[in-house]
């Protein structure tokens, strides 16, 4: 394969003052029937190329072609393991604008999935300069501001999603919420609207917004907890979102709610700079159609199934753009099980993220932490679980496992409640359940056991 320019660093180089001078991305890349296995070190100088100043030929040279500036500015592959087709490539940070996302995805990511020698390819991580860093508002609140708002210290939040996803109307919705806040001695919460749940005929934004909010107020009110409502603002048009914002803070609400994969990263960026004052809530829906990976290739070793981009790159992405929660799933049962889950809660948590075999760390410079949202099929026999692997500084969201309690919605809550201060206190699940064999906890445990419930 012809390129104009080299774009293949000498082996053993790396690039010199990386955090101040270099993004870097780490690649792999899986070549498809037919091309040799000596092509490898040619296809990764081809994305390094494709991703920031080369093409695919030799082009005119001469005086005004930008050729010079274009070698001095180039891209370079290293780092090169030909075992797993895994590299590295270096940008000079002057390549992008330092605050412009998707004009940097445009160029590092847009168009090396493209080339005819490729089967596969998967971009494990990207590790951002300082410059770029602090050119991103980062979240809002994070974690400190968003326990200060809500008056709650330590331990996790606790969150439910209405099930069935649609189905309810405004004000059914609001005595759902009315029956989350105050069971379980008032120790839950929050409500969270499904990614699906917009502004429909039988249950409109403005409707579900004024009625969930009133009853938000009325419990804060009258027991001094302070609870929230993740109201989903999510549209195509930028001025519908803010107007969504409005009402929220209009009615004393302190989070939103957005869908930052399909509102996109200008979109996200925008709602973080111009929102009223409201901390965000990110779910995550589509992510599966760029991040999911079903092959062994998904930890770094063995061979890839298709093209992706890994749900932790999305996540650093998240916390520059400026969100205060996003879902980052969550671990089975088993430590070696967890899958992405405490990787990404490393990106989205602490000032310095370590580095894996297949992750590049990075360092925040201060910018504040996000929360980690856990779902996704979890219910109360799960949460001791989660908890040990991630952590504290979690909201725990359990829908399906909250609201299909055999004993009811009340005792759904319980059992959430229940666990969660198994947990915190650090006393052993087994024998908690043995000597509460009566708890909301012990009937939830015998229902679903200990594992999500996953959905194939």
């Amino acid at each position: 394969m012809a390129v104009q320019l080299e774009y293949l660093a000498p082996e053993g180089w790396s690039p010199p003052n990386a955090d101040d001078d270099y993004l870097i991305t780490l690649v792999k890349m899986e070549l498809a029937d037919g091309i040799d296995e000596s092509a490898f070190p040619d296809a990764a100088a081809s994305c390094a190329a494709e991703s920031s100043t080369g093409t695919w030929t030799k082009v005119y040279d001469g005086p005004d072609s930008g050729v010079p500036k274009a070698d001095e500015m180039k891209a370079v592959a290293y780092d090169l393991d030909l075992k797993e087709h895994m590299f590295k490539i270096a940008y000079k940070i002057d390549l992008f604008e330092y605050d412009n996302m998707s004009g940097l995805l445009a160029g590092i990511v847009g168009n090396i999935s493209g080339m005819k020698m490729e089967a596969g390819m998967r971009i494990y991580d990207i590790r951002f300069p300082k410059k770029m860093v602090q050119a991103y508002p980062g979240p809002a609140f994070g974690i400190k501001g968003v326990r200060d708002f809500m008056g709650i210290s330590e331990g996790p939040l606790l969150c439910t999603v209405p099930k069935p996803k649609i189905g309810r109307n405004a004000q059914e919705q609001a005595v759902l919420a009315r029956q989350l806040f105050t069971a379980a001695g008032g120790n839950y919460h929050g409500i969270k609207d499904d990614e699906n749940l917009t502004s429909l005929k039988f249950n409109s934004f403005e409707d579900r917004c004024k009625a969930v909010h009133a009853v938000r107020r009325e419990v804060e009110e009258a027991t001094g907890n302070k609870k929230f409502f993740l109201n989903n603002t999510t549209h195509s048009n930028m001025d519908t979102m803010m107007d969504r914002a409005n009402m929220i803070k209009e009615e004393g609400g302190r989070w939103m709610m957005m869908d930052v994969i399909t509102t996109g990263f200008t979109g996200t960026h925008s709602m973080r700079l111009k929102n009223p004052g409201l901390a965000i809530h990110a779910h995550r829906a589509m992510h599966g159609f760029i991040t999911r990976e079903s092959g062994p290739g998904v930890l770094g070793m063995g061979k890839l199934q298709g093209f992706s981009i890994s749900m932790i790159a999305i996540a650093k992405i998240m916390r520059l753009l400026g969100v205060d929660s996003l879902h980052g799933g969550s671990p089975k049962a088993k430590m070696e099980d967890y899958g992405e889950a405490l990787h990404i809660k490393n990106v989205l948590q602490g000032d310095e993220t370590p580095a894996t075999d297949f992750t590049l760390g990075q360092k925040w410079y201060g910018m504040k932490s996000v929360w980690h949202t856990a779902s996704g099929g979890l219910h109360s026999g799960t949460v001791p679980r989660v908890m040990e692997v991630l952590g504290h500084d979690l909201v725990i969201q359990c829908g399906g496992g909250s609201l299909g309690h055999p004993g009811g919605i009340d005792a759904g809550v319980e059992a959430v409640v229940e666990a969660t201060q198994v947990a915190m206190r650090g006393d052993n699940l087994d024998e908690w359940l043995k000597a509460n064999p009566d708890s909301s906890l012990a009937a939830a445990a015998k229902h679903w056991g200990f594992e999500p419930k996953i959905v194939y």
